[in-house]
């Protein structure tokens, strides 16, 4: 359900405040700023902020709709992303493949490799470079599927679709295996660096928890227990551990509120925060407690760290930005300053790059773009 909760934040925070303009990230005359307090009669051209001090060359890779959870290659020339833009043709969710070689997206249309078919989600690199796992409702619908209706007692909900199952292509888009399927939900899968252990979320038991398989779809284990969504989990860079957010319910009524919801396929993502595990599912441990949306974590590069998306900080409740937190929940430190959306960062596999997707230099629209930097420590 990662793909769900940007497009949430885009709509919220564009109705609720002016920011960014379109233009292209390497245009020289974009305007770098120490503050994210723009006046809200001016257009924001800022792709870097004076602040970003671990950002270096900031480039702006897409230009328009939903761009989102751009994960690269395992030899990090490429990348894979999930996006919905209209000049692309994409009604909902789509997987799109774009080599570096290629230079940007902000004209050109990049590859896609869902065929257009259902509603997608969470693709990631398999060893070798030459295939891609990805989430997708296409076994139930072609079409995408609906999304839930604006409910009477105003809770913003996701839909849990029993539709998604994993799947394996390759990157002219065939589709090349059936991973993970069954009945109910399965998705948000991402791949181990040693390339031999695949993590996923299912309700497959009754609840939202995490699995492990091996590479090939089978060994498939339960590594969480506790009631509660589990998901968006990530390997470390030596892959012996887990990161991911969850959201926790504890007093009778929110426990009451996630049971119902989920037994109508929905689930509430308000409250979220992160975990650390080892792959078998030992030492779980809470490394945030901030309140709030804490989310979208990836390991830094020395696997120390932890980077994510966070509106903890946030006096409007819908400012989201990276932070970065040591695994003992100590060192807290912000990473972007964008005054409505930074999420899904990720770290290329020799800790040179960090991916990203912004509402920075949007005009003043609701598009969320993709943006690649040099990580600077």
């Amino acid at each position: 359900m990662k793909y769900l909760i940007f497009s949430l934040i885009c709509t919220i925070c564009i109705q609720l405040s002016s920011c960014m303009n379109g233009g292209h990230s390497h245009n020289d005359n974009h305007s770098y700023h120490g503050s994210n307090t723009e006046s809200s009669n001016l257009i924001d051209t800022t792709i870097h902020y004076a602040k970003e001090i671990h950002l270096a060359n900031v480039k702006q890779l897409t230009n328009g709709g939903d761009n989102a959870e751009a994960y690269f290659s395992f030899d990090n020339s490429m990348i894979v992303f999930q996006a919905k833009v209209p000049k692309w043709g994409s009604e909902c969710d789509q997987i799109y493949f774009f080599p570096f070689s290629d230079g940007d997206m902000m004209e050109s249309k990049p590859k896609l490799l869902s065929e257009g078919l259902g509603r997608t989600t969470c693709s990631y690199f398999m060893p070798g470079d030459t295939t891609v796992l990805y989430g997708s409702t296409r076994s139930g619908s072609e079409n995408c599927p609906p999304e839930p209706e604006r409910r009477a007692d105003g809770k913003y909900v996701w839909p849990i679709y029993p539709d998604f199952d994993i799947y394996i292509a390759d990157l002219e888009g065939n589709l090349v295996d059936t991973l993970i399927s069954g009945p109910g939900y399965d998705a948000e899968a991402t791949v181990s660096p040693n390339g031999d252990k695949i993590v996923f979320t299912s309700d497959r038991s009754g609840d939202l928890e995490l699995y492990t398989c091996d590479i090939d779809g089978g060994n498939v284990k339960q590594i969480t227990y506790d009631l509660g969504y589990d998901g968006g989990a990530f390997f470390s860079p030596d892959g012996t551990k887990l990161v991911f957010r969850s959201s926790r319910p504890k007093s009778k009524e929110n426990i009451d509120e996630y049971k119902q919801l989920l037994s109508e396929g929905l689930v509430k993502p308000t409250n979220m925060e992160l975990y650390v595990c080892n792959v078998d599912g030992s030492e779980l441990r809470k490394v945030t407690n901030l309140g709030k949306a804490n989310w979208a974590p990836f390991f830094h590069p020395s696997g120390e760290k932890i980077i994510f998306s966070s509106n903890h900080a946030s006096k409007r409740g819908f400012e989201f930005n990276l932070f970065m937190i040591n695994l003992d929940g100590t060192g807290l430190e912000q990473i972007t300053y964008d005054g409505i959306f930074d999420a899904f960062p990720m770290f290329s596999y020799d800790g040179k790059k960090l991916i990203f997707s912004s509402n920075r230099n949007n005009g003043g629209t609701k598009n969320t773009n993709l943006f690649i930097a040099d990580w600077v420590e």
